[in-house]
């Protein structure tokens, strides 16, 4: 397994981090165990989780996931083992603490004790925002609209509640997730300026078929320190080529719940996916293994966040660690980007 530091501290995360959504949705709690008993052998010490998972997010499967983690830990007695990552949501639906702003004392202290409840612990290592409050572009929108309104919480006070929570020993660092630019960099000021927590990484989607990130948070990551924790590595799962020519396996989640899975269902999908199918194939590499190890070595990247239901593929993608892309193998993939830029933003 290969480390790397969490933003500018000294803790060494892998870059292999086991992701968990599926846990108690597609997996049962004993699949769960088994993942996170082999994950662990492997070298893999960084888990994510989030209150509201499992996925899609339903009122009677909320905190699920946590739940399953926290009862791995009280059965093995191995918490101190694991850098444990989890988000308090943004405003969704109403059977979250009423839907609104989330990031107010009140309901970040309501969501964290939530949080550690289920998991079992007295501390979670990494705790994030997992999407902002504010009107913004998240989970693919595009077009910028913007709206001005002070209906969100301000992000000092943001840091301020969360500095709360640092300083009572249940959160040792924050992070963001489906941030902008803008956002970014308006924490990381207010932190210097403000003494307060400061944003270490940044959970956002990135793979090949949406590299958007390297567009402005990518710079930003480098400069500053906080590293992109890429989510959706494999584009729930149309880069391990399951899907191509239009087949739909079997309890996949295309074939579960592709309504709500919709953001990798555009123009150009197939027509890059089966360009770097042929990449793979003629480097005898495995495409989910390829495409992995792509995000990977990215200087931007802290940890590529797998997620897998099957302990087949839990093996191939943290085996993506191992494999090697040369140069010409990175600027083939490189052109695909360019013939089909970000088909799936």
């Amino acid at each position: 397994m290969n480390y790397k530091k969490l933003g500018n501290t000294d803790l060494k995360v892998s870059t292999i981090c086991l992701g968990t959504m599926t846990w108690g949705e597609q997996n049962t709690q004993n699949e769960g165990f088994e993942q996170m008993d082999y994950a662990l052998d492997q070298g893999v010490n960084f888990w994510d989780t989030a209150e509201i998972y499992s996925v899609p997010p339903r009122e009677e499967t909320f905190g699920h996931t946590e739940t399953i983690i926290g009862n791995w830990f009280e059965k093995t007695k191995k918490r101190d083992k694991v850098i444990l990552a989890s988000k308090v949501c943004g405003p969704m639906r109403e059977y979250v603490r009423g839907g609104e702003n989330q990031f107010g004392e009140k309901n970040i202290a309501e969501a964290l004790e939530g949080s550690l409840g289920r998991l079992k612990t007295d501390c979670i290592d990494l705790y994030q925002l997992h999407w902002p409050e504010r009107k913004t572009n998240f989970f693919g929108k595009l077009g910028y609209e913007h709206v001005d309104s002070n209906e969100w919480t301000r992000f000092e006070d943001i840091l301020g509640n969360l500095k709360k929570f640092i300083d009572q020993g249940k959160i040792k660092y924050v992070g963001v997730s489906n941030e902008t630019p803008w956002g970014l960099s308006k924490y990381l000021e207010l932190s210097k300026d403000k003494n307060l927590p400061r944003m270490l990484s940044v959970q956002n989607p990135y793979n090949l078929l949406n590299r958007t990130y390297e567009i402005g948070l990518a710079e930003i990551s480098i400069r500053e320190q906080a590293g992109l924790l890429a989510y959706s590595p494999l584009a729930c799962g149309y880069l391990s080529g399951k899907y191509r020519n239009k087949q739909l396996p079997k309890n996949s989640r295309m074939e579960r719940d592709g309504d709500f899975w919709t953001r990798y269902a555009k123009p150009n999908t197939d027509k890059a996916i089966d360009t770097y199918y042929e990449i793979a194939k003629k480097n005898k590499l495995d495409l989910t293994q390829m495409s992995l190890k792509f995000l990977e070595i990215q200087p931007f990247v802290t940890s590529v966040i797998i997620g897998a239901t099957s302990m087949e593929q839990l093996k191939t993608n943290i085996e993506s660690v191992n494999i090697n892309l040369t140069e010409d193998i990175i600027n083939e993939i490189n052109e695909v980007q360019k013939t089909y830029p970000n088909p799936c933003p």
